[in-house]
């Protein structure tokens, strides 16, 4: 973003919102349901991250006009839908891969965080909160991949809190928006 995107509105502030409530979902859903979830892993976390992926994408070519690093947001968009499609076509992969898959996304999503807490700064709409959710981002992808062979309740706690975190930094990155988006049509 740069002065282009305060003086113009961000389209669809709310689709970060949305995918962030769906990364929140799942990743209560891996630290409640540990059992059902190691059978089942693959196939829901595929799925959300087709469905995250498609709004990402989409997201990003409605404001590649407004937002400098829109390309970075339609790569990383790329790559989730992408590993959605692996994870939904074959769900039976064994879980040290399933781990350095999501390990590897939350790695690219995380530093996608810190990269737009990095260009929001130039904007003066900057505070701690994305960098920090970056960070923790990387640091539990890094344990994922790491440690591929993790098993049972160590990959599901370990993903419940890296989707929640992501999750968490997509709700605040729309909430950021939206507010760009006031100030843009003040």
């Amino acid at each position: 973003m740069n002065n282009q995107t305060s003086q113009n509105s961000i389209k669809h502030w709310y689709l970060p919102l949305c995918y962030g409530f769906l990364f929140i979902g799942i990743g209560i859903y891996s630290l409640t349901y540990p059992i059902d979830l190691l059978v089942t892993l693959s196939f829901f976390l595929g799925l959300s991250f087709l469905i995250s992926g498609v709004s990402e994408i989409i997201f990003s070519l409605f404001n590649k006009n407004e937002m400098v690093n829109w390309g970075l947001t339609f790569i990383i968009g790329l790559i989730t839908f992408f590993i959605g499609i692996l994870l939904m076509n074959h769900p039976e992969i064994p879980l040290a891969t399933l781990s350095l898959y999501i390990g590897f996304l939350i790695l690219f999503r995380s530093i996608g965080s810190i990269t737009y807490s990095i260009v929001i700064k130039k904007n003066e709409v900057f505070d701690w909160g994305y960098f920090l959710l970056g960070i923790l981002g990387i640091i539990f992808s890094i344990l994922l991949i790491k440690n591929p062979s993790f098993i049972g309740m160590s990959i599901v706690i370990l993903t419940g809190i890296s989707l929640i975190m992501v999750g968490l930094f997509n709700i605040y990155l729309s909430f950021k928006l939206k507010k760009l988006n006031s100030i843009s049509n003040e």
